[in-house]
């Protein structure tokens, strides 16, 4: 037992001397670096919360044990080459890292001195997405990428509806990244930057005047301003001043405005009165903890950061806290892996050392890397929530708060979350279910927008510059009736510039146009030149009778349908006479040959029904088969005399009647419409047709027709003849394609039925073979687009749209084109038209038959068994068996073939002589009897 407690002893004590010697092999003190601008508002609540963090830390044993953070702060006061050499001045004193800077500007410059000196760099304000780690592995953001930010304004612009925006920024780093950043976010939900209005680090306030008055020349409303609190309230300002925080703007400041007003411990109203109704944003920090204490001391810890007004926190410098933090835990575990604090010269500087420079000063810290892998590594709940990095060196969980200023305050309308979107639940909540982002899930509190109302901003008015929006309508030289140009006076009028002016009357707002004809006045012209002038700029939109198809949808935008079109094949007829034989027309030949039949099947059903007790279904065979033939057919005209007198037989009659019923009157009405309405033929019987053929095809000049026919539908260039108006149209077809005319004309339904409504000779064969519609054209993502599609529809609703039609059309042109249609192929009666009426009459037939069976065969059995009782028993040998099959038959058709009332009285007459027989061989018996010689004798 001794020498067990011995030997326990002995590895008591090397566990305590390794330990110790663990503890004594970290440093007393880390040297890190802090750099900071107290005149800003996030550098001096970022100050106080970095000395508080670094209080805590090295007050608690349970982290860094027998180490103390040693910190050494600078002021750069915003001045960036004064950040520059402060940060060298760090490098020089064996600082393993710094915290900071504050501007992704200086960032930018410091990174490459911290790539190349292996110090991390964390900083927990520069935001500029283009600070990448695969660029700066050192550099460390603590705090969320502005890529994220511009994702959320993103969402917010399309959450409203808007298509483009205009953005005013500083030119800088953080400016420009930014919104290039906000771009791409922008195009991937189809919207775009309309303008870009930078001004430069410092500007004026005459200068951010000048960048304001272009914006307001321009057509968009919705105004995103990326700057850093100076600047921005400056541009607040005057914004004021031109009008432009009233109604029908829209503002969104990005979070430099709420690191600006949450550490004011009494807001100044008169700053909020120049954003009323702005949105803006702030980074989403969950209530923790640490933030709570944090908070709970914050009044303490200023008043021992001495010579400073009084502030709140903000987010910033909660983020600043948990810089230092994540700092600490990250040197806790580089020790526990056995990492030293040690440094070594650059070669690189040591040889342009010696030039006036203390370069060699500058040294390697030769644990950096391993450093910076424990700084990605860390994983802690801290004052902001979780602090963890992903694969791309982001913080997890990035979140904002959507703020609306109104009043005296701030409101926060709802949040959003790289995980969820936008939504008026708090992100920690949304964390705990299954990620939903579809469009339902998006959600807002409403928000007071600028000129005090709830009512959203459209986003966008016509450009306040004077100019008249230039419209292009093509000069047509046929159909004018729905667009055309006087030479003389230049009026424009029509059935598509009536809609157009119907629906410009409905905006809210005035829209300036000005209608420029497009065309040679001899001919129709080309609508794709037509629509290419809106993608050269020469014109803004056009109006007119202008197809919308696939191609055309790829390059510009158009609005809802107005006049739905199509294109269809008209084409030469002849009339069509009856003939001799149109009787036989109503029904196909397949329907004559099952009803005939049909008659045949009833009349020898009715014939076996009757057969045995009725007299005129009787007599000899050929008479039999005349009586069939005549019953059957007979009753088409409800004209049989023969009466049915057996209940199978009068239920298959009611339901045969009924069928013929039908069949009569449908025969009826086919024929008599046969017989009357005019019959059309062609020998083109639509496009298929059409197309299989060699024949010439006429389209119209300028027209979609042309390049569908020959691109979509493969009919050579040399089959294609161009017709520039009605007149062309009829003389073409008059000739037909054997005297250099057409075959058809191949043109859009509205451009038909006016020709028809003047030249009823011709029809249209086929079904209209394309879906489309008439629509004005506008450039992409073009506003007004949207604003005319929703004007387009309430005509519609309101009965104007069809006003218009009429007024230009003639109300009775549709009924007249519709007369003029040709089928080529009319519909007549087949079998499968009446094959449920033909079902029904021949499950009766069967159903009637089959008791009819069932009764004979029972009657026969009766009648067998009185007549003869021996044959029922079976016979000896296999030829008698044969035999008494044969005469079974025999006897059984017999049977079937007498009269039912034969059979009964013939029954009885047996039954009779029977009863007679016996009673006389009875007397003769007692006769006997009573003479008993007699009897011997015999």
């Amino acid at each position: 037992m001794k020498f067990i407690f011995y030997l326990f002893s002995i590895f008591c004590c090397l566990c305590s001397c390794a330990q110790s010697q663990n503890i004594s092999g970290r440093p007393d003190a880390v040297r890190i670096g802090a750099q900071f601008a107290r005149n800003s508002t996030i550098g001096r609540v970022a100050a106080v919360a970095v000395l508080a963090a670094v209080n805590d830390i090295n007050n608690d044993s349970n982290i860094l044990p027998g180490t103390k953070l040693d910190l050494h702060m600078h002021d750069s006061s915003c001045n960036r080459f004064l950040g520059i050499v402060q940060a060298l001045q760090f490098m020089e004193k064996d600082t393993v890292a710094i915290i900071g800077p504050l501007s992704s500007t200086t960032a930018h410059v410091l990174s490459h001195l911290a790539n190349e000196l292996h110090v991390p760099l964390m900083s927990f304000s520069a935001t500029d997405p283009t600070l990448s780690s695969l660029e700066y592995p050192f550099f460390v953001r603590t705090t969320v990428s502005d890529q994220f930010q511009m994702t959320a304004v993103a969402d917010l612009v399309e959450y409203y509806g808007w298509k483009q925006v205009t953005t005013i920024f500083v030119d800088n780093d953080y400016g420009r990244n930014a919104i290039s950043s906000l771009g791409d976010e922008l195009s991937k939900r189809r919207s775009k930057i309309l303008y870009k209005a930078p001004f430069r680090p410092g500007a004026s306030n005459n200068e951010i005047a000048d960048v304001l008055i272009k914006v307001a020349m321009m057509e968009s409303r919705v105004i995103i301003l990326h700057a850093n609190p100076d600047s921005g309230l400056v541009v607040f300002q005057q914004a004021l001043k031109l009008g432009m925080v009233s109604n029908g703007y829209a503002w969104i400041a990005t979070d430099w405005l709420t690191s600006y007003l949450d550490p004011s411990v009494h807001l100044d109203i008169g700053l909020l009165s120049t954003m009323q109704g702005v949105l803006t944003l702030r980074h989403h920090t969950e209530n923790t903890r640490r933030k709570s204490m944090l908070s709970s001391k914050w009044s303490e810890l200023l008043k021992e950061d001495s010579g400073h007004s009084r502030f709140l926190l903000s987010t910033y410098g909660l983020y600043a806290y948990d810089t230092v933090w994540m700092l600490a835990h990250a040197l806790d575990a580089f020790f526990n892996s056995g990492g030293n604090i040690s440094f070594s010269p650059d070669p690189k500087l040591n040889e342009i050392s010696g030039r006036g420079l203390n370069l060699e000063a500058l040294s390697v810290f030769d644990g950096g890397q391993l450093l910076l892998e424990k700084i990605h590594q860390v994983d802690f709940l801290g004052a902001t929530g979780p602090v963890k990095f992903d694969s791309g060196g982001n913080l997890i969980q990035p979140a904002y708060d959507i703020v609306s200023i109104i009043g005296s305050g701030l409101r926060t309308v709802g949040y959003w979350s790289n995980y969820s979107g936008l939504s008026v639940i708090s992100p920690e909540t949304l964390y705990k279910k299954p990620a939903n982002r579809t469009r339902e899930t998006q959600k807002l509190h409403d928000v007071i927008w600028p000129g005090e109302t709830i009512n959203k901003p459209r986003g966008w008015v016509f450009p306040n510059n004077g100019n008249e929006i230039k419209i292009g309508v093509p000069d047509r030289v046929s159909y004018r009736q729905f667009v055309s140009v006087d030479s003389e006076t230049g009026m424009v009028r029509g059935l598509c510039i009536d809609v157009f002016v119907a629906a410009i009357n409905l905006l809210a707002y005035p829209v300036p146009y000005r209608f420029v004809p497009f065309g040679n006045n001899r001919e129709n012209p080309s609508y794709l030149e037509l629509i290419n002038k809106i993608i050269t700029d020469d014109f803004d939109a056009v109006v007119g009778d202008v197809t919308i198809v696939t191609n055309r949808t790829k390059v510009v935008d158009f609005t809802q349908p107005y006049v739905s079109s199509g294109l269809v094949v008209l084409t030469s007829v002849k009339r069509q006479n009856s003939g001799g034989w149109a009787f036989l027309q109503p029904f196909t030949i397949k329907m004559w040959t099952v009803t005939g039949l049909f008659f045949l099947i009833i009349g020898t059903v009715v014939w076996m029904l009757e057969h045995r007790i009725n007299d005129e279904f009787r007599g000899p065979p050929a008479k039999q088969l005349i009586t069939v033939f005549w019953f059957s057919f007979s009753t088409l005209f409800f004209a049989h005399r023969e009466d049915t007198r057996s209940t199978l037989g009068r239920f298959v009659i009611i339901i045969w009647l009924f069928v013929v019923l039908i069949i009569q009157s449908s025969y009826t009405a086919s024929l008599t419409s046969i017989l009357t309405v005019q019959q059309l033929t062609s020998p083109i019987t639509g496009i298929d047709s059409l197309i299989t053929s060699d024949v010439p095809i006429g389209f119209q000049v300028g027209s979609f027709a042309e390049n569908y026919l020959a691109q979509e539908l493969g009919v050579a260039h040399s089959r294609l003849k161009a017709l520039g108006s009605p007149e062309e149209y009829k003389k073409a077809l008059d000739l037909g394609p054997s005297k250099g005319g057409v075959a058809a004309i191949v043109d859009e339904r509205p451009y038909i039925e006016l020709f028809l409504y003047q030249n009823p000779k011709f029809a249209v064969v086929g079904s209209e073979f394309t879906k489309s519609g008439w629509g004005f054209a506008f450039p992409r993502d073009s506003p007004l687009s949207v604003d005319l599609s929703t004007a387009i529809l309430e005509l519609s609703e309101n009965g104007d749209l069809q006003r218009i039609h009429d007024k230009w059309l003639a109300s009775d042109m549709s009924s007249m084109s519709q007369a003029s249609e040709l089928d080529q192929d009319p519909d007549r009666l087949d079998v499968y038209s009446f094959s449920a009426l033909f079902l029904i009459c021949g499950l009766a037939c069967i159903f009637a038959l089959a008791i009819h069976a069932c009764n004979l065969f029972y009657q026969y059995s009766r009648h067998a068994a009185e007549e003869d009782p021996a044959a029922l028993q079976p016979s000896a040998s296999d030829g008698s068996r044969s035999l008494s099959r044969r005469s079974k038959l025999q006897s059984f058709l017999s049977f079937a073939d007498r009269r039912e009332a034969d059979i009964r009285r013939a029954a009885k007459e047996k039954a009779a002589g029977l009863g007679g027989s016996g009673g006389s061989m009875s007397g003769v018996s007692f006769t006997s009897s009573g003479s008993g010689s007699t009897t011997a004798s015999c």
